[in-house]
């Protein structure tokens, strides 16, 4: 009954830990949860007045598949100011969330067997999403030596007559790892002169820390430009998640064809999301760097924390909100006769003996490293580091 391509791909890991801490909290269990890949900030009221509005005023009804003018053209502003980057409407599409955005990115583009680079870690929707799409990923894996980012030279090597993209997500989810405009030039040239289209995953470049400089792929030279399709959307740097509004920059062609597969799937994004979305993108821009500000600190506390526990190895990240320590040398451990040969182990290990949430790194295309989201308060954060700490050191060596 289950088609193949179903069969073959996996629920987002993410959320399926998610919604089990969830769970567990609505029992009455007094869950950590590092899991969310959501800020626990509330949308701005400014934002959510806006949408009450809209709701009052009837604006409920069917809208152009694509997205309205009215926030195409923020986006495009938004664009031009944040990015210096120059768009037409014909060249945006809204969709529902930023997920959906790169799905029917990937849909459009991708025939069978065509290939898409994928750097590891990575975040988890992006290999099955290829998959579905009928293509085959290609991983060039990093690690914490390099930062987790990849070299120029990596990249040409993975690069073969079949290679139709590369995604690239900076700031990075797991990693928070980012790029300078210099490693973003070498990568974009290496993609014009293979003839590879660069989907820029920049739903992050909000949350940066210590002074780094965001900067889009896209706005480096005209040719990377034509080359770049860039993903963005309100969900993390306006704590928006739940309104699922996320969009995509690019060429004309490409546009229209994630508009035909939106017009037969979803059509057009939520009416009221995009109301609020408009506000979000045109109004008071002071709550993102509230929150930002708030995450720094937060990242600061988790990464020292981490580095405290005995061998835990744990970068400091450059954005996102989640760290991606080492946890590696507690991997073949025992405890009470249960032993820990994987970080996914380690993850049920952790959620039933020190009632804490986080992700194993193995869904993100790297083993030995876990997960934690910094988007929950110090003093949360701190208790659950505790009980790390405190279940760590219950893990025994193997006879």
């Amino acid at each position: 009954m289950i088609s193949r391509r179903v069969q073959a791909i996996k629920a987002a890991p993410t959320l399926l830990i998610d919604a089990k801490a969830k769970t567990l909290k609505q029992q009455g269990v007094d869950i950590v949860n590092f899991g969310p890949g959501e800020p626990d900030f509330d949308t701005p009221k400014h934002i959510k007045e806006i949408a009450i509005k809209a709701i009052d005023e009837g604006y409920t009804k069917y809208l152009p598949v694509g997205g309205t003018i009215e926030l195409k053209d923020a986006i495009i502003n938004k664009l031009k100011r944040d990015n210096n980057l120059d768009y037409l409407r014909e060249e945006i599409i809204v969709s529902c969330g930023a997920k959906h955005s790169i799905y029917n990115l990937l849909q459009t583009i991708i025939d069978d067997g065509d290939e898409v680079i994928i750097l590891a870690p990575f975040w988890v929707s992006y290999t099955d999403m290829v998959s579905l799409a009928g293509g085959k990923p290609v991983i060039i894996n990093t690690d914490a030596k390099s930062t987790f980012k990849v070299s120029p030279e990596q990249i040409k090597k993975a690069i073969t007559k079949k290679t139709k993209a590369l995604i690239l997500n900076s700031p990075s989810n797991p990693t928070g790892s980012a790029y300078s405009a210099s490693e973003l030039e070498a990568i974009g040239t290496i993609c014009v002169q293979n003839n590879v289209l660069i989907i820029a995953d920049d739903i992050y470049e909000k949350l940066v820390y210590d002074g780094f400089k965001f900067v889009s792929i896209a706005s480096l030279s005209k040719e990377i430009k034509e080359m770049t399709i860039v993903i963005n959307g309100v969900s993390k740097a306006y704590a928006m998640t739940g309104w699922r509004i996320g969009y995509a920059a690019g060429r004309k062609d490409v546009i229209e064809g994630m508009s035909k597969i939106q017009s037969q799937s979803t059509s057009n994004p939520t009416s009221i999301s995009m109301k609020a979305s408009v506000e979000a993108l045109n109004g008071d821009q002071s709550e993102v760097e509230v929150m930002r500000k708030e995450f720094e600190k937060r990242r600061d506390f988790i990464v020292d924390a981490l580095n405290k526990i005995e061998n835990v190895e744990c970068l400091k990240p450059q954005g996102s909100f989640y760290v991606f320590p080492n946890i590696q040398k507690y991997l073949g451990k025992t405890f009470e006769g249960r032993k820990i040969a994987t970080d996914i182990d380690l993850a049920d290990f952790l959620l039933d003996r020190a009632k804490i949430a986080i992700v194993p790194g193995s869904p993100f295309g790297v083993q030995g490293h876990i997960r934690l989201s910094y988007a929950l308060s110090i003093q949360d954060s701190k208790k659950g580091i505790d009980r790390l700490k405190s279940a760590l050191e219950e893990l025994k060596d193997s006879d």
